[in-house]
C-alpha cells in the first residue's frame, strides 16, 4: 500500500509541475519546490498580499529537483541554460500533449525559451516569484505569461491599453504589480502616469477602489522598484495633484523586496 501511495504522490507532483510550467511558460526548481511543495493558505490575508520572496527547504528543493529529473529522462520537460549560468525548465511536446488529454490548453515551451534577454529574464524571474508568492498566499493570480497570452480579466488589449506584470486578486479586490527594474523612456513614462490618471478618472469618491472590469475593483497599484523610481513617481504624481495620503492610498512601492542585480539560482 505504502508503494502505492507514493507512486500516486509521485504522479501528483509530476501534474502539478506541468501545470506550473504551463501556467508560467518556464520556472527554475526553486520556484517549483516553493509553488508544489509548500502548503497554500486556504484564505487569503485581509490586508493584501505580502508578495516576500519565498526561499524553498532543503527537503523540497530535493524533491523538486528529484520530480524534474524523471520528467526530463521521459523527455516530458526541456531544460535550457539561462543568461545567469543556471537552468530553466519548459514543457516538451510530450508534456503539452499530456495536459491537452486533461483539458488543458497547453503548448510547448521550446520557442519561449530561446527568446529571452538578460534583462527580461530578471524582469520575468521577479515576477514570477512574486506572483507564487502571492498564490501561496491564497490569493487568485494571473501570471506574467497569462496575461501575455491575453488569458485574465483585460484580455489582450489590457485596460485602458495597459497590462500588469502579475494581477493578484482576492474576490472582488485586485492589485495591480509592476516590476520596474529599468529606466523607462519618456514616453513609456509619460504613458504610465497619464494611465494611473485616467485609472481613478470618473470615481465620485477619490478614497473608493478604481473599477477595472467584471466586477472587479482596483485596490492598489503595486510597483516593485528602486528607491530612485519611487521618489520620482512620488513627485510626479504630486505634481498632479495627488496628496501624500492619496498616492499612500492608491499606490505602494517595494524597494527592498527583490534584488534588481545578479542573484544566485539553483
Amino acid at each position: 500500500m505504502k508503494a502505492k501511495d507514493g507512486r500516486a504522490l509521485a504522479r501528483k507532483n509530476e501534474s502539478n509541475i506541468l501545470r506550473a510550467l504551463h501556467r508560467f511558460g518556464w520556472l527554475r526548481s526553486r520556484d517549483l519546490a516553493v509553488l508544489v511543495w509548500r502548503s497554500w493558505r486556504s484564505q487569503p490575508p485581509k490586508a493584501g498580499p505580502s508578495l516576500t520572496p519565498l526561499e524553498p527547504t532543503a527537503s523540497s528543493l530535493r524533491m523538486a529537483q528529484r520530480t524534474i529529473r524523471r520528467l526530463r529522462d521521459k523527455r516530458i520537460v526541456l531544460c535550457a541554460q539561462a543568461p545567469d549560468g543556471g537552468v530553466i525548465y519548459g514543457l516538451a511536446e510530450s508534456g503539452a500533449r499530456l495536459l491537452q488529454r486533461l483539458g488543458v490548453p497547453a503548448k510547448s515551451g521550446k520557442d519561449m525559451m530561446r527568446r529571452y534577454s538578460s534583462q527580461h529574464y530578471l524582469h520575468r524571474c521577479i515576477a514570477n516569484e512574486l506572483a507564487i508568492s502571492a498564490i501561496v498566499d491564497g490569493f487568485r493570480v494571473a501570471t506574467e505569461r497569462e496575461i501575455a497570452q491575453g488569458l485574465w480579466l483585460g484580455g489582450s488589449s489590457g485596460v485602458f491599453g495597459k497590462r500588469p506584470d502579475a494581477l493578484v486578486r482576492d474576490g472582488r479586490r485586485a492589485f495591480w504589480i509592476e516590476v520596474e527594474r529599468s529606466r523607462r523612456n519618456q514616453a513609456d513614462y509619460q504613458k504610465l502616469l497619464d494611465w494611473l490618471k485616467r485609472i481613478w478618472t470618473g470615481n465620485g469618491n477619490i478614497w473608493q477602489p478604481a473599477p477595472l472590469t467584471d466586477g472587479v475593483e482596483l485596490a492598489r497599484v503595486v510597483f516593485i522598484c528602486t528607491p530612485t523610481f519611487a521618489s520620482r513617481l512620488k513627485e510626479d504624481l504630486k505634481h498632479l495633484g495627488w496628496s501624500d495620503e492619496l498616492i499612500d492610498h492608491r499606490v505602494s512601492f517595494e524597494s527592498l523586496l527583490y534584488s534588481f542585480k545578479a542573484i544566485s539560482f539553483f
